[in-house]
């Protein structure tokens, strides 16, 4: 055998035993298992960690407390929704209930809240409250009265509590003819027009109304508009803005002294306040049937200073307006006023109450008569004479003034 050919051998011999070593051959780590489990040593256990799961019952278990959860929160502000719903809407209030609601000028917001939850108009002040900010109604309140029920819902209430609302309590206010200013506004005061004297008295003095009629008479004295507050029956709101109140006085006797009035001033030869101081000494002093009659006793004094009275009118009625409404006295008759006609010759400077169109037109159209005096009978009927000494005569005759 060549040598070359004996090489060879051994190299295919060597290949065929590593390759037996890597297939057939024993690993040197299962050797080493068949020594531990020779030994009897156990093989150390290594395990993976095993996933948690959780069970099918618990999932639903959590599923359905969550549902639940849900529909009890949603049924919770369902329920919450509509009570709130019901007093914001005014739904099912029971009972009925009818209010009249005053708001002075010193409460503020909070305050005629607190109020509409007492009167039982509204039950959640806070939702009032939130409702009013949504919707810019919470500085719409104006001072006045309101006729409010539970039937109005909360937009309702906001706009019945308003300035233009057709809520506000209205009264009926009948003016006696013959009142004066005074009275007037005391009458105001107690049928809840004004809250106060001192308001009325300040916008009849300073308030410049716009009527040509009050154009000469100056400011400053509240009784400048004596005779021009024509009596009749009114309606304001209560309160009512006091400046309102007088011009609603003052456009119906605007309406009232229409052309064919103005005519006749005109042609009387006085202005139209001393036709509306005689009248309204004639309002003061007539029974109810007698008015052509006492105007024509006025005109007559005043349109002849040399007979009569000479020139003095002699009107008690006049006594009684600077006397404070008393029963006129002989004492009366000494006080210095301009308006006391038994110390002063001719007109007083101004109306001493507030005439009816009656009694202007009297004044307009005097009675045909050359009478200077009258005097109240036993009989409650004026009686007119010429002279004095009928006048003495007839006074002599009447047991009323024999005291």
């Amino acid at each position: 055998m060549s040598q070359d050919n004996y090489y060879e051998q051994e190299r295919r011999s060597s290949r065929h035993s590593s390759q037996g070593g890597r297939s057939g051959g024993s690993h040197p780590s299962s050797q080493r298992e068949e020594e531990r489990a020779s030994s009897g040593e156990r093989r150390p256990q290594t395990r993976r960690p095993k996933k948690k799961r959780r069970s099918a019952g618990r999932t639903a278990g959590l599923v359905l407390l969550y549902v639940t959860a849900v529909i009890g929160i949603s049924i919770l502000l369902a329920c919450v929704g509509w009570v709130c719903a019901e007093d914001v809407l005014a739904l099912n209030k029971q009972p009925h209930k009818e209010i009249t609601f005053t708001i002075t000028a010193e409460e503020d917001f909070d305050g005629i809240v607190d109020r509409l939850k007492e009167e039982g108009m509204i039950e959640y002040k806070l939702l009032f409250k939130l409702f009013a900010a949504i919707t810019h109604k919470k500085d719409s309140f104006s001072v006045g009265s309101y006729t409010l029920n539970t039937d109005m819902d909360y937009r309702a209430l906001l706009s019945g509590i308003s300035a233009n609302s057709a809520n506000r309590s209205v009264v009926t206010v009948a003016i006696p003819e013959g009142y004066t200013i005074d009275q007037i506004f005391q009458l105001l005061v107690k049928k809840g027009v004004a809250r106060s004297l001192d308001e009325l008295e300040k916008a009849a003095a300073e308030h410049d109304y716009a009527f040509d009629f009050l154009q000469d008479i100056p400011l400053g004295d509240y009784r400048r508009l004596e005779g021009y507050l024509m009596p009749a029956t009114y309606e304001f709101y209560t309160p009512h803005d006091p400046v309102y109140a007088i011009n609603k006085f003052l456009v119906y006797f605007y309406n009232q002294t229409n052309e064919t009035i103005m005519a006749q001033v005109e042609e009387s030869g006085y202005t139209l306040r001393e036709v509306l101081t005689i009248a309204s000494m004639i309002e003061r002093e007539t029974t109810g049937e007698d008015r052509e009659e006492i105007s024509a006793v006025i005109h007559n004094r005043l349109e002849n200073p040399s007979a009569g009275t000479q020139g003095y009118l002699q009107i008690d009625a006049t006594l009684v307006y600077i006397n404070g409404g008393k029963e006129p006295s002989e004492g009366d008759k000494s006080i210095d006023s301009p308006y006391n006609t038994y110390m002063y010759k001719g007109l007083p400077p101004a109306p001493i109450a507030n005439p009816g169109m009656e009694s202007i037109i009297a004044a307009l159209n005097p009675a045909d008569s050359k009478d200077f005096y009258y005097a109240l009978g036993d009989d409650d009927i004026h009686h007119f004479f010429r002279t004095y000494d009928q006048l003495q005569k007839f006074i002599a005759s009447q047991e009323r003034y024999k005291s």
